[in-house]
């Protein structure tokens, strides 16, 4: 069985450091056969959620871009990994613009299972709070987040000054081992017990305002 994991670069610099980080975790999937596409998201013209109800009737967002894109490929793959450079001590805004409507626009797609994981890039901090953002999005959608030894960070000003970096570079490639063992794991038991049964039934809104 193959597996396939989308990677989503979240720089507008195609070249640059989060690039070069990328590229390191996605060789070291490709070494545990595992496939991987990549797609650039920081150069595309992305709005925000415009809280418009379309994606609720309809199973898709109203905006015809890269979004719903990226959802239907994501519907056919075993994991995603994200990697955004760090902006005022967050990550790009057009990637949490972008993943916002992803996440909720792509309700019908099932996410649960699918392996997650980020990574980061900056000169010097900031790293570890972008970190944890990109995560919140595994988080809510049941979806199991590959770590690695380190938090999954490099540091530099450019893509040579990461290769410097070989801490950070040992992490990248241990995250894609990590990543390639719990697709592989999760997909055979899947294929031995199915999956975990969730239950959906409580949503807590307190209509009574009490």
């Amino acid at each position: 069985m193959g597996y396939k994991v989308l990677v989503l670069n979240g720089s507008p610099k195609v070249n640059g450091c989060t690039a070069r980080a990328l590229e390191e975790v996605s060789r070291s999937l490709n070494e545990q056969g595992i496939e991987t596409e990549l797609i650039q998201v920081g150069r595309e013209n992305l709005r925000g959620c415009t809280a418009c109800g379309f994606c609720g009737k309809n199973g898709r967002c109203v905006h015809e871009d890269l979004v719903n894109q990226v959802a239907e490929k994501l519907a056919q793959a075993d994991g995603l990994l994200l990697g955004s450079p760090v902006y005022y001590a967050s990550p790009n805004g057009s990637l949490l613009a972008f993943m916002d409507r992803l996440f909720y626009s792509s309700q019908g797609v099932n996410k649960h299972m699918k392996v997650g994981a980020c990574v980061v890039s900056c000169r010097r901090g900031g790293n570890t709070a972008s970190y944890d953002v990109l995560n919140k999005y595994f988080g809510i959608a049941g979806m199991p987040i590959a770590s690695s030894t380190y938090w999954n960070q490099v540091h530099g000003f450019s893509a040579q000054d990461v290769e410097k970096d070989l801490e950070g570079l040992q992490t990248m490639r241990n995250l894609g081992k990590n990543m390639a063992f719990l697709i592989k794991a999760i997909g055979e038991a899947k294929e031995k017990h199915g999956l975990p049964q969730m239950e959906r039934g409580s949503f807590t809104s307190f209509p009574d305002g009490k």
